[in-house]
């Protein structure tokens, strides 16, 4: 049985996640922006009000889990907006909001928790492929695109320094899922569930090892170019 924590999981594919790694047996924390009633019903451990573009908000719940004396075995960050916008359209004050979560909250977050990382644990942050330079094919989406490039950058940089401790780290692409995030988004794709893609992210950290950390990985286990 395994220690894990599950960072944004009100909803979507964190929520799945949550309820998966629960009901094969592993002591699941759900990290919440709000309150989680509905997993603490299930006997899921819930911490509420967990805001990572607040820094008072992240250095409460490692106060907390610490006083616990938890010791993690897994972390998920899988916290993420998504507000599109175009190219004479940007809204700054929106860009600079989804960087805030997109890519400096999993940076917060880690750095808040890692003494709580134990020799062997896994850090699995959910990025986006449009986040890729390669995979750039049509521009737009400035502010999404620019904060998951810089989260797929916070996640190496973590690899170089958490290895050294035994930590791997992995980033990750969910897939086209069909969530509240994404039914805006332009263009016909076919869309998975949040099981779906929560089952395929909990495969690669499950499979992940010092040999693959720092690398980009799809749900359905393919790895992607930066």
């Amino acid at each position: 049985m395994s220690s894990v924590l599950v960072v944004g999981a009100d909803k979507g594919i964190a929520h799945s996640i949550v309820r998966q790694l629960h009901a094969r047996g592993d002591e699941v924390i759900a990290a919440c922006l709000f309150d989680g009633d509905d997993l603490r019903a299930d006997g899921i451990t819930v911490q509420p009000q967990v805001d990572v573009s607040s820094g008072e908000s992240i250095e409460r719940l490692a106060a907390r889990l610490t006083a616990e004396g938890v010791k993690l075995d897994a972390l998920y960050h899988v916290a993420g907006v998504m507000w599109l916008d175009e190219l004479g359209d940007i809204d700054y004050d929106s860009f600079r909001k989804q960087f805030e979560i997109n890519a400096i909250g999993p940076l917060r977050t880690v750095e808040a928790l890692r003494g709580l990382l134990i020799p062997g644990a896994k850090v699995g942050i959910v990025t986006s492929r449009v986040g890729s330079l390669v995979d750039n094919t049509s521009g737009g989406m400035y502010a999404y695109r620019i904060s998951k490039a810089a989260a797929n950058m916070v996640g190496l940089n973590l690899h170089h320094d958490l290895s050294k401790a035994g930590v791997s780290v992995l980033m990750l692409h969910p897939g086209m899922v069909a969530t509240d995030l994404t039914k805006d988004f332009p263009g016909d794709h076919e869309y998975i569930t949040a099981d779906q893609a929560a089952a395929g992210l909990i495969r690669n950290i499950d499979n992940l090892t010092p040999q693959t950390s720092g690398r980009f990985q799809h749900s359905n286990g393919t790895y992607l170019d930066w």
